[in-house]
C-alpha cells in the first residue's frame, strides 16, 4: 500500500471507531499530507511503515522554520496519532515519533467580549436588510448558548424544542447534548424564521436547516467568520474575535455570575473538565471573591 492507502484506512478509522467530526479528520489528514509533501519536495521515496525517527526528525526541522511552536505541536501530535494507528493495525511494531517531544506551549486563552462589547456588536447589524434579522439572531444564538460554528451552521429546525427551553446539539463526534435556550433568543429565532426564512425559496435538501444563505442552502463556516469580523470593523473594536469567542464569553460570563464549572462543561459539550478550566479562566480577584464567600474560615 502507498501513503493515500494508509491514509484512506486512517480516516476511516477516525470516522467509524473514534466517531470524530468531518472537520476534525480533514485536519488530521492535512497534517500527513504535509509530510508526503515534504518527501516529495525531497526525492525520498519511503512508506509510512519504513520512514525512519531521522527522516521524520528533519522534517519537523523542515517545518519548524515555517510555522509557530502551537502548530508544529499539533502538527507532531496528528502524526503521532497516524503511526499509533499503524500500530494498532499491525503494519508497524513502533511509532518513529516516540522520542520526538512537541514544543513547550503555554495555554492559549482566546479573548473574550464584555456584555457592552456584544450589545455593541449586535446593534451595529443592519436589520434593513433580510441578512440582518439573520444575523442578529445568529449572534443572540451562539452567544446565549455557546455553541461553536459548526453547531450553529448545522442547527435543525427539528432540533428546536421550545416548549422545553432546550436545543438539541450534535457536537464533536456526532455527540448530542441538550442546552437550554433564553426566552428572548426563542423569540429572534421566531422572527425571524416567521419574516425572513419563510420567504426564502429553500433549496432541496436544506429545508429542516435553520440557518440559510440567500441561496437557501446551508451557511458555511467561513460565512459567520465574515459576519463577526465584519461588525468588528464597523465598531472599531480592537480585539481578534471570531465566532469562538461568542463561545468563550458564554462560559466566562456564566461563572463570574455563579455558575458551576460541572455545569459549564455540559452545556458546552467538553469531554475533559480540563478544557473547559482553560475557556473560563479566573481572575485572581474573582478567586478572591471566591475564597471570601464561600470559605468557613473569614
Amino acid at each position: 500500500m502507498n501513503w493515500k492507502s494508509y491514509i484512506k484506512s486512517y480516516q476511516s478509522y477516525l470516522r467509524i471507531e473514534r466517531g470524530l467530526s468531518k472537520n476534525t479528520i480533514e485536519n488530521y489528514t492535512f497534517d500527513i499530507e504535509r509530510l508526503c509533501n515534504y518527501l516529495d519536495q525531497h526525492a525520498i521515496d519511503i512508506s509510512p511503515i519504513k520512514i525512519s525517527e531521522e527522516t521524520l526528525q528533519q522534517f519537523i526541522y523542515h517545518i519548524a522554520k515555517e510555522v509557530n511552536p502551537r502548530s508544529q505541536s499539533r502538527i507532531i501530535s496528528g502524526l503521532k496519532s497516524f503511526f499509533s494507528y499503524l500500530i494498532f493495525e499491525d503494519y508497524r511494531h513502533d511509532n518513529p515519533l516516540e522520542l520526538i517531544e512537541a514544543p513547550r506551549i503555554g495555554r492559549k486563552l482566546p479573548d473574550t467580549l464584555s456584555l457592552a462589547e456584544i450589545d455593541a456588536l449586535i446593534e451595529a447589524i443592519d436589520l434593513s436588510s433580510d441578512s440582518g434579522e439573520r444575523n442578529r439572531t445568529i449572534l443572540e444564538t451562539l452567544y446565549s448558548c455557546g455553541l461553536r460554528v459548526s453547531e450553529l451552521v448545522s442547527l435543525k429546525i427539528s432540533d428546536l424544542f421550545f416548549d422545553e427551553g432546550f436545543i438539541k446539539i450534535t457536537g464533536k463526534g456526532n455527540k448530542q447534548r441538550f442546552v437550554p435556550i433564553s426566552p428572548l433568543t426563542q423569540k429572534y429565532i421566531e422572527l425571524y424564521r416567521n419574516t425572513v426564512r419563510n420567504q426564502m425559496s429553500i433549496q432541496k435538501g436544506f429545508e429542516d436547516t435553520l440557518f440559510l444563505n440567500r441561496r437557501g442552502k446551508q451557511l458555511t463556516r467561513a460565512m459567520i467568520f465574515t459576519i463577526i469580523k465584519d461588525l468588528a470593523v464597523k465598531i472599531n473594536l480592537n480585539k481578534n474575535i471570531s465566532p469562538h469567542t461568542f463561545r468563550h464569553s458564554f462560559a466566562s460570563h456564566l461563572l463570574e455570575n455563579g455558575a458551576d464549572l460541572r455545569s459549564i462543561q455540559l452545556m458546552l459539550g467538553h469531554e475533559s473538565i480540563t478544557t473547559t478550566e482553560i475557556y473560563v479562566h479566573l481572575d485572581r480577584k474573582f478567586l478572591n471573591q471566591i475564597m471570601n464567600t464561600y470559605h468557613p474560615r473569614k
